[in-house]
């Protein structure tokens, strides 16, 4: 199994039209035949958009000029947002608004004000959002949503979740270098306002059979990774359980000085390092001294 995405995710893309979105919308589709059913543009409806002659796919995808439009015609049940900040949380609400079940928006630099709006919105929905500001979802051999190489993932049973980006392509070649593989990697962001949260994401992992170990990776800044380890704590009080490696960026960050994610940033004496290292360590998740021995730290916590 997997969560959230599958080989028969039928997915909108927000923004195709634009460069980024042309470029992943790309290598999405010759991702094992990942199902990019349209793309959304309000001054574009019923044209046409195609791959480059340089990719070699031959595909051609409607445009619709609204996102409940192109969910009506295509059946869609996902959305990818490449939109440019300015407008990406309008076309969040946007999908929201078309009851479309997951959304994903890579977009970096969306205004914190409009992401609380956003969440709002989210609250009386029946929509789950990814990100902004992250790599997005891919499901090995089956689906790719946003800008995660494919390249690198195995299919195989371990989970990922991860606040950064880059460090979900290492926790990725870890794990398929050490022969374990994935059943679906998850980049949440690192935005201090976003959607979908490492509960979340966790709560999925230890309910899909085939994942059978996890690696979870935070950053300095909020307190996300300690109310997750708290969550994981009485989890395995009622028999919810799985090994678990970890890693958290920036540990070298000064105290008050944003590092990389608007969200990793040390205040009030909160959000540092090293008590987001001893939760995890009291949570059970062994916690791996470096990115590059991920793989190695996750085969010592299965044993």
């Amino acid at each position: 199994m997997s969560i959230m995405i599958n080989k028969n995710t039928r997915i909108l893309v927000q923004g195709l039209t634009g460069k980024t979105g042309t470029f992943h919308t790309e290598q999405a589709l010759g991702y094992h035949g990942t199902q990019m059913v349209g793309g959304i543009h309000p001054k574009k409806g019923g044209t046409t958009w195609a791959t480059s002659a340089e990719s070699g796919l031959g595909i051609e995808l409607p445009i619709f000029a609204t996102v409940k439009e192109g969910a009506d015609a295509t059946n869609a049940d996902a959305s990818v947002v490449y939109v440019p900040p300015a407008g990406a949380a309008a076309a969040i609400i946007e999908a929201i608004d078309a009851q479309i079940p997951l959304i994903i928006c890579i977009t970096e630099g969306v205004p914190v004000l409009d992401m609380v709006e956003v969440k709002a919105r989210l609250a009386d929905s029946g929509s789950r959002l990814v990100g902004p500001n992250c790599p997005g979802i891919l499901t090995p051999n089956e689906c790719k949503i946003g800008i995660m190489p494919g390249s690198i993932f195995k299919q195989g049973s371990v989970g990922v979740v991860s606040r950064s980006g880059t460090l979900t392509y290492e926790a990725v070649f870890q794990t398929t270098t050490a022969g374990l593989g994935q059943t679906t990697a998850v980049g949440i962001g690192g935005d201090p306002v976003k959607g979908t949260e490492f509960i979340d994401v966790l709560d999925m992992f230890l309910d899909d059979d085939e994942t059978k170990s996890i690696i979870m990776i935070g950053e300095i800044g909020g307190s996300a990774e300690e109310e997750a380890a708290e969550w994981l704590m009485e989890q395995a009080k009622l028999g919810r359980k799985k090994p678990m490696a970890g890693f958290i960026a920036g540990r070298t960050a000064p105290p008050g000085r944003t590092m990389g994610h608007a969200g990793a940033v040390i205040s009030g004496g909160k959000g540092g390092a090293d008590d987001k290292i001893a939760a995890m360590e009291k949570a059970g998740i062994v916690v791996s001294p470096s990115p590059a021995k991920l793989g190695e730290t996750l085969l010592q916590a299965i044993g």
